[in-house]
């Protein structure tokens, strides 16, 4: 979201990772780090709100009203392959693939486009309500975020919600979840204005462990307060992770390691 806000978020990060529970799980989700594998180039002018690999392909959806868009992009050049631009009045969210199709939400539009794969060609619209954040997918279900603690379920083929999970950590809710991945049947979750991601259970919504992406990306190369970290993809095929943000200048593949075996491999 490109909304400024408060520092409960940073305030709830800290208290989960730093404060042991006596509550309903008596021992906090361990944090983890990353091992940087590789770098990809990546556009500043990309205003990250979805991303996939697949194929040998990133995809990404960009938001921003008069910038939204979704691209395919050629990993090793950056170069974008395929561009379908939003009209100016879509702020663009969460993208996920179904089948030969591709879906893209927006934010407070209560739309959702579908699209042919192959070649980015419009085929219909959902309505949803509510807010759209982030989106993955199951095998046979949608999952998508709407900047609350809350995960909804959906039918691929109706976008009606099926089910929905809350998100927490001990008894204390997780809330601004945003980019999802689905990662080896845990849901991944960026958590907006911080560096971790949360790894959720698709089950009943606790947070399985934590990731730290502290650091990543310095400081003095994000274009601006909203730079944040915000795109999470997976490579099934070799197991590889990466991650993004909102204009940064690079894709980062990650491996994800305990926290105290943090090492950096040269790009």
């Amino acid at each position: 979201m490109s909304v400024p806000i408060h520092l409960r978020n940073l305030s709830l990060i800290l208290a989960l990772v730093l404060t042991p529970f006596s509550t309903a799980r008596s021992r906090p989700a361990p944090i983890y780090t990353y091992q940087l594998i590789a770098k990809y180039p990546h556009s500043t002018t990309s205003y990250t709100e979805g991303f996939f690999y697949l194929d040998g392909r990133f995809y990404e959806g960009t938001g921003m009203n008069g910038r939204s868009s979704v691209q395919v992009i050629d990993p090793k050049t950056g170069e974008v392959l395929l561009r379908h631009d939003l009209p100016p009045e879509y702020f663009g969210e969460g993208i996920v693939d179904w089948g030969a199709n591709l879906y893209e939400w927006t934010w407070k539009s209560h739309v959702c486009f579908v699209y042919r794969r192959s070649d980015l060609r419009p085929l219909k619209q959902f309505r949803y309500t509510g807010e759209g954040w982030g989106m993955t997918r199951t095998a046979r279900e949608l999952i998508t975020s709407d900047g609350s603690a809350t995960l909804r379920f959906r039918n691929p083929e109706t976008f009606q919600e099926t089910r929905h999970i809350v998100v927490k950590e001990g008894d204390i809710p997780v809330d601004h979840l945003n980019e999802l991945e689905f990662v080896k049947g845990q849901i991944y979750a960026n958590i907006w204005h911080s560096n971790m991601v949360a790894r959720i259970s698709p089950q009943d919504g606790h947070v399985i462990a934590w990731i730290d992406f502290t650091g990543l990306l310095p400081d003095d190369q994000m274009v601006d307060a909203e730079s944040v970290l915000n795109g999470i993809a997976y490579d099934p095929q070799h197991d590889r992770l990466f991650v993004t943000g909102k204009q940064w200048p690079d894709i980062f593949e990650v491996k994800i390691v305990p926290r105290n075996r943090k090492k950096r491999a040269s790009p």
